[in-house]
């Protein structure tokens, strides 16, 4: 087993860090519904200009056969080979504020390894909060708000922004281990589960990324741009709407979602404790039956620059 400094390597010249940044933690893994981490990681690389701290091993870390790098065929040659990152940086908000990033995919292997590491570093520069998403699908209705689920130590984010509160056992992240151990070690944590449409779950979905944002801006005070972001959505949700429209199917089972959502708001509002959305077990509507269509429409968008993310 690889011991804690076998799995990363510090960058030369990396930049000075100061002591109290927030860290933010975005890795895809075993669900990303809605393409949002993954949306926010390229958001990330692409806006905020991160700069590596620590580059952590994909010979240690990364099952490559279950995900195989890219290599580009370039007619009899290759000319490219882009293996998956996962970096520790420094990045800068909208505002140039830092903040400390560690994004990329879940390790495969050497979770306990992964998960001392990054609170030794979490350490050593005496991060303030420790904040990190994900996101799940469940069967909402994208006619509402975004909803989401808050874990960790933060009382306040919870009171204020977390709509579910189950008491489950689920198949955990690498997220979930992270949470784990910077509450054990007495860093302000704080986990966002979104609540994504389960028949958007398999597309790219903008308003995941900006409900990402929305949340991580409310628990580290930094400042994001989203102004492309909702163009996208808006393009992306006009399709939506006009696929709902030429089918009563559809047209029913949003409007079945809404209602039952709309009733868990009630009885939110009420002091009650409903299920999620309304639903009880054996209501759940099938996205297999009743969203096929729809699903199929949306995964077959052109993923060209002139149509990313449904824009």
């Amino acid at each position: 087993m690889p011991s804690t400094g076998d799995i990363f390597e510090r960058v030369a010249n990396a930049p000075i860090v100061p002591d109290g940044l927030p860290l933010v933690i975005l890795m895809t893994g075993f669900t990303d519904a809605g393409g949002a981490v993954s949306n926010l990681i390229d958001f990330a690389r692409d806006e905020l200009g991160p700069r590596p701290l620590v580059v952590f091993s994909n010979d240690a870390l990364l099952d490559y056969r279950a995900r195989r790098p890219i290599v580009t065929f370039e007619q009899d040659h290759l000319t490219d080979y882009r293996p998956p990152r996962l970096e520790l940086s420094l990045a800068h908000d909208a505002l140039g504020q830092p903040f400390l990033l560690l994004s990329g995919y879940e390790p495969d292997f050497a979770w306990d390894a992964f998960a001392a590491a990054a609170v030794g570093f979490a350490d050593r520069f005496a991060v303030g909060t420790v904040t990190w998403v994900h996101a799940i699908a469940m069967p909402v209705p994208h006619t509402r708000t975004l909803g989401v689920t808050v874990s960790g130590n933060r009382t306040d984010l919870i009171e204020a922004h977390s709509i579910w509160h189950p008491r489950t056992q689920v198949p955990a992240t690498v997220g979930h281990l992270l949470e784990y151990r910077f509450i054990e070690s007495g860093f302000d944590t704080a986990g966002f589960v979104l609540l994504v449409p389960h028949y958007l779950a398999e597309t790219d979905y903008p308003a995941a990324t900006i409900a990402a944002l929305d949340k991580l801006m409310a628990a580290t005070g930094l400042v994001f741009t989203l102004d492309e972001l909702y163009g996208e959505n808006r393009e992306y949700l006009g399709k939506v709407e006009d696929q709902i429209a030429g089918n009563d199917e559809l047209g029913r089972m949003v409007q079945g979602l809404e209602e039952r959502y709309d009733a868990y708001a009630a009885g939110l509002a009420g002091g009650g404790e409903p299920t999620v959305g309304g639903l009880r077990e054996g209501e759940l509507p099938s996205a297999d039956e009743l969203a096929a269509e729809l699903e199929r429409f949306l995964a077959s968008r052109p993923t060209g620059d002139d149509d990313k993310r449904g824009g």
